[in-house]
Parts: structure tokens; C-alpha cells; sequence
């Protein structure tokens, strides 16, 4: 323990406070450096809530200076999620996104083989979202005895740390339908040992908890962009989550009433930089804006930050230390959801309306209109081989043919999603430089094509988080990453209008969205009017897919919308299992759905094993 803190010490005199000078960072970040991650005392219990020991309490909670620092403990444990592209963000459990082949079989609830001795499908959400519920009841329990603790910052930061909880259970409850919900610090063994409790209960005691949030007179509303405390958890916050949870209660104008105070605390949209707002949105420079309400705060430093830059990268990115691209194109797009984007006019986008008769065409037929101008033989042969119809090939017309169909989309698509023949400003070479998504891949240097660790494939790549030409160098990103904006609320608020038989209501708050976006106005024209309550409804969810892309919220909607199964594991006109996907629809591997129970997690084992008021979801036995 003595060894630990020396080392915490050491890293808040030798640098951590210098780097947040030189960035005019905030304090939030500053305890974020300055204590280890799985720093709180609750870190000597074991992540599936079996105590190694008891933890050592005195030596943390003697002074005011060593407490705030065990509770920057607790908002480290936001950064694990982030900290290895491996883990698996929440995108490619939905439908937006799929994973790279070498490493997705891990993602057993994918491939109907997973089961409660599961690391990616059981025991890893479990584990770190309990660690983080650990270390925020550790605070919550013990904080009150601190002697000489300002009473003001000891009453907001008791209330910051129930909001973290709040904030793993959602998650949790969504996860495995119904989980122990633990509230105070476990001290020994037989205290980890709670019964499960419904999945509603668990929302009647988030509400509880958020409502103690919002009703405590010193968690403020919202910080301002300048303020120490900015990144500190905000009374908006609490009313951001709350809301969402009454969306699962299905209490519509409690919901409704919460998004109303969400703007009452001062949030709103980003648009400082016009027809690019919705891309500057996602920039260093404006990750402080009023429209940031709960997010994760980043530093220049490896262990402080997010990975977004490299899973979401490419090759063209500016290079780590070994002279390589840093990106990995972990996660791919996947085309269903690319091809989802409407038309600029709200229209629906359809193939044939680009390349008529590609529809009935078959799927590795359509290679051939994704290929490069002039290709070589070898790259014909090639094509034929796998399965392309060159009789349809333009040698000199090809890219310009297929551009067209990128070229009159909704506008956060160009943003979100590097489309081919697009251009991408990459900087491998030591300066910017613009790279073209061409296919086949031939060269970066000669021929100025976009570099993937993919290039045998032809996928939609991610745009949106990943730096352009030199702002994110590293293999990690400084680039603060949103839970909850204002965006978010207000598609949420529309669901609850909409719900409430509002529509005139829920279709302002969708026009505010997509009027940031350059979108066409919903009623507006033949293709935007809105036909009653199950129309606003689907465009609401198609809404929520595009404006929130890349941000791991989309799963937890597909699920309480029920419609995962089906846009996750459908069949193609050919008769396969959606899975990772190129461009054109040809197969990379294939999902497989395991029945009606993976619709929750299994409880894992060792928690089956360790706890014997513990009871598995049905068909996990």
C-alpha cells in the first residue's frame, strides 16, 4: 500500500502536473494523472466481487489530500473500457459496426458459442463495471469520516460517485437483465454475496440514487468550459441518465421532463463551425463545448486516454515510434448500416437508382463496380476469380461511376465514414497529405492510396475519432470521448414525445439534430412527411444510428428496442449470415444467433461459483 502511494506521488511531482499545464487542462484531469488506475481501496477486492482481504480503510481516508485522490480513483475506471482496442466497444455488438476476423471469435454471443465461462460474452463487462461499483461505494461509505474534508466538496463528490455507480449499473441491467446492486463499501466476503435483483427493481434504485444526485444543492448544473472542476460529473448529467432510464420504464413523460432539464441546466447543440459542425464536434478544440455533458477526459498520455485513433485508423495515420501507420482497422463499418444513410433530400437511398439492376445482381458479381480506373491484368484476373462480372467494368469511368453514390447522402455520412474514392487527410509520410480509398490497393507512395492493415479487403472505414494529417500522433487519442451530449438527449426526448402521442414535439426535437447536420428538415418535402407514431418511431431509431455512430450507445438502444436480433443477424438475399462485411456485401466471416437467451449475458461462472444466492439467466445452465 505504502509502496503504491509513493509511486502516485512520484507520478504528481515528475511531469503529470506539467502536462497539464502546458495544456491548460483541468483539475479533473490532473487527479485523473495522479492516481494509478484501480487506485481505491476497493481495489484489494477482486473484480468478481471475491475479497482477496479486507481493505486496508485508515491509511486512505486519514487525510482530505489522500481521499480526493482514492475518488479520481473511482473516474479511472472509465478509462478501462478504452484502454485496449481489444476489449470490444459497445459499436460492434451492434449493428453498426463489426470486428476484425483475427480476433472476433472472442465475441462468443456473436457466434452462438458463448456461454458463462466467457470472457468477451460474460466475465469482462461484469468484472469492470463492478470494480467501478466497488470503488464508488468505497468512497460513498467511507468519505463522510473524513475529518477536516470541505463540506461542500464532500457532499458533491459523494454525490459524483453515486452517479459512476448509477452509471455501471445502467449498463449492467441492460447487460444481464437484472444484477445485485451493491451500496455499500464490502469489507469481507460474505457481504459480496446479494441476490439478484429484477431488472426493474435495479431501475427503481438507479431513479432513487439520480434523484438524491439531482436534489443535492451543491452538484451544480453544469461547469462552464474554463471552470477547475469541469469534468466533474453535473447535475445535467444526473438528469441525462435519469431520463434515459425512464425510457426503459417506458414512464414517457418523466423522461420527457428530465430532457427538459437537461437544457434548463444550460446544454445545448455544438454549431460554431457551420455546415462542419457535426464533424469539428469531434476535434481537441471542441471537446469542452456546451453540448459535452458526460465524457471521458483525456490526456496526452498513454494511460489517461482513449483508443479510439487506432481502431477506428488506418495505415495513413501519422506514424508510432517504429516508422508504421498507427491505425488498425479493428472496426469495420458495416455496409447495411452504411447504405441506411438517406439521400440529402430524405429520401431513401437505393442501388438501382445508381447502377440499375445492381439489386438482383449477384453479391460478389457486384465487386466489379467497387474496382480502380485502368487495373491491371493480375488485378483482373483477380477479380474474376473472385467472383466479379468485368463485363460491367468502366476502365476509365469506374471511380467516377461509384462516387456517385456517396455524393448526395446525408452529410454525417462524409463525416462518419471514409467511402470509396473518398479522399482522407493522412500524414504517414511526416506532413499532410490526402489519400484516396481506392481498390485494389496498390501503393501510399506512388499511388497516394489510403493504407489499411486491411487492404486485401475492401470495407467502409471509420472517420468520425480518428485524427487527420498530425493533431493525434499516437497510438492513443488526448481527444476526450462523449457518453452523453445533447444530441443524444434530444433524440432520446423525441422517442418520449413521440411516445406521449406529441408529434409535432418529437419531430422539432429530430429537426434540431438534423438541422446541425445539413439534413433535410423532417416535413419539409414529399420524402420527410411524417405518417403517425410507428413512422416517427423508425425514423427516430434510423436517427439515433446516424448522429450517434462510433459513440457504444447504439447497442444498449437496439436492445431495449428489441430490434437486434434482426438487424444484427439477418440473412442476406443470398441466404448468409450477416458478419464482417465488404463493401459490396461478400462475406468475410458469419454471425450465428444462439437463441432468445443471448439477449442477456450469462452471469459468469466464477460468480455462479462464489455466490450461492446467485441465479443464472435462463437458457445459460
Amino acid at each position: 500500500q505504502c509502496l503504491t502511494w509513493c509511486k502516485c506521488y512520484f507520478l504528481k511531482l515528475n511531469g503529470m502536473n506539467k502536462i497539464n499545464i502546458n495544456k491548460g487542462r483541468n483539475l479533473m484531469k490532473t487527479m485523473a494523472a495522479v492516481v494509478l488506475v484501480g487506485m481505491s481501496t476497493a481495489g484489494c477486492v477482486d473484480m468478481d466481487l471475491s475479497p482477496n482481504g479486507k481493505p486496508a480503510e485508515g491509511n486512505v481516508w486519514s487525510t482530505p489530500t489522500l481521499a480526493e485522490q482514492t475518488i479520481a480513483g473511482v473516474y479511472n475506471q472509465l478509462y478501462v473500457d478504452y484502454s485496449d482496442v481489444a476489449n470490444g466497444w459497445f459499436d460492434i455488438w451492434s449493428s453498426t459496426m463489426d470486428y476484425g476476423i483475427g480476433i472476433a471469435p472472442t465475441f462468443n454471443f456473436l457466434f452462438a458459442t458463448n456461454s458463462p465461462s466467457s470472457v468477451k460474452g460474460s466475465s469482462a463487462p461484469w468484472q469492470r463495471f463492478y470494480k467501478g461499483i466497488i470503488k464508488a461505494n468505497d468512497v460513498i461509505g467511507n468519505l463522510p469520516t473524513v475529518e477536516g474534508f470541505d463540506e461542500t466538496k464532500r457532499s458533491r463528490y459523494i454525490s459524483e460517485c453515486m452517479f459512476l455507480r448509477c452509471w455501471w449499473y445502467y449498463r449492467l441491467n441492460i447487460l444481464y437483465n437484472g444484477v445485485p446492486y451493491y451500496k455499500d463499501p464490502i469489507k469481507d466476503i460474505d457481504e459480496a454475496k446479494l441476490a439478484r435483483s429484477t431488472q426493474d427493481e435495479v431501475w427503481g434504485y438507479i431513479v432513487d440514487d439520480l434523484t438524491s444526485c439531482i436534489n443535492n444543492p451543491d452538484l451544480p448544473d453544469k461547469y462552464s468550459s474554463d471552470d477547475a472542476n469541469y469534468g466533474h460529473i453535473t447535475k445535467g448529467a444526473a438528469y441525462a441518465l435519469r431520463g434515459k432510464v425512464y425510457l426503459w420504464m417506458k414512464e414517457w413523460k418523466k423522461a420527457a421532463d428530465d430532457f427538459q432539464a437537461v437544457k434548463d441546466c444550460g446544454y445545448t447543440l455544438y454549431k460554431g463551425a457551420g455546415e462542419e459542425s457535426y464533424k469539428k464536434l469531434f476535434k481537441v478544440e471542441n471537446e469542452r463545448c456546451d453540448e459535452m455533458i458526460f465524457s471521458l477526459q483525456c490526456l496526452d498520455h498513454p494511460d489517461y486516454t482513449q483508443k479510439k485513433n487506432r481502431g477506428f485508423g488506418n495505415r495513413c495515420l501519422p506514424p508510432d515510434p517504429s516508422g508504421n501507420g498507427l491505425g488498425w482497422n479493428n472496426y469495420i463499418i458495416n455496409p447495411q448500416f452504411a447504405e441506411s444513410y438517406e439521400n440529402r433530400d430524405g429520401s431513401k437511398f437505393n442501388w438501382d437508382d445508381i447502377i440499375p439492376g445492381y439489386n438482383d445482381m449477384g453479391i460478389d458479381k457486384r465487386m466489379v463496380y467497387f474496382l480502380r480506373n485502368n487495373i491491371t491484368e493480375t488485378e483482373r484476373k483477380n477479380a474474376v476469380a473472385a467472383g466479379a462480372d468485368m463485363s460491367k467494368y468502366d476502365a476509365s469511368g469506374n471511380e467516377e461511376r461509384i462516387k456517385k453514390a456517396y455524393e448526395n447522402r446525408d452529410p454525417r455520412m462524409a463525416m462518419s465514414v471514409i467511402t470509396p474514392y473518398a479522399s482522407f487527410l493522412g500524414g504517414v509520410e511526416g506532413t499532410p497529405k490526402e489519400y484516396v480509398m481506392r481498390y485494389p490497393f496498390r501503393s501510399y507512395t506512388t499511388y497516394g492510396d489510403l493504407k489499411t492493415d486491411t487492404s486485401l479487403k475492401f470495407y467502409y472505414l471509420n472517420r468520425k475519432f480518428v485524427g487527420e494529417g498530425l493533431e493525434l500522433p499516437n497510438i492513443y487519442s488526448e481527444l476526450d470521448l462523449p457518453f452523453i451530449r445533447y444530441a443524444d438527449v434530444l433524440l432520446n426526448w423525441a422517442e418520449a414525445l413521440n411516445e406521449l402521442n406529441d408529434l409535432p414535439g418529437a419531430i422539432s426535437k429530430v429537426n434540431e439534430v438534423r438541422e446541425r447536420a445539413g439534413a433535410q428538415l423532417l416535413g419539409t418535402n414529399e420524402f420527410t412527411q411524417v405518417t403517425g407514431k410507428t413512422d416517427m418511431h423508425q425514423r427516430i431509431m434510423n436517427e439515433r444510428h446516424w448522429e450517434l455512430i462510433g459513440e457504444d450507445v447504439i447497442y444498449f438502444d437496439e436492445i431495449r428496442w428489441r430490434t437486434w436480433k434482426d438487424l444484427k443477424f439477418y440473412k442476406d438475399k443470398e441466404g448468409k449470415m450477416n458478419g464482417m462485411t465488404q463493401i459490396w456485401g461478400t462475406r468475410t466471416n458469419n454471425y450465428a444467433w444462439g437463441g432468445d437467451h443471448y439477449w442477456s449475458l450469462p452471469i459468469p461462472a466464477r460468480e455462479m461459483q462464489m455466490n450461492p444466492n446467485m441465479v443464472q439467466n435462463p437458457g445459460w445452465d
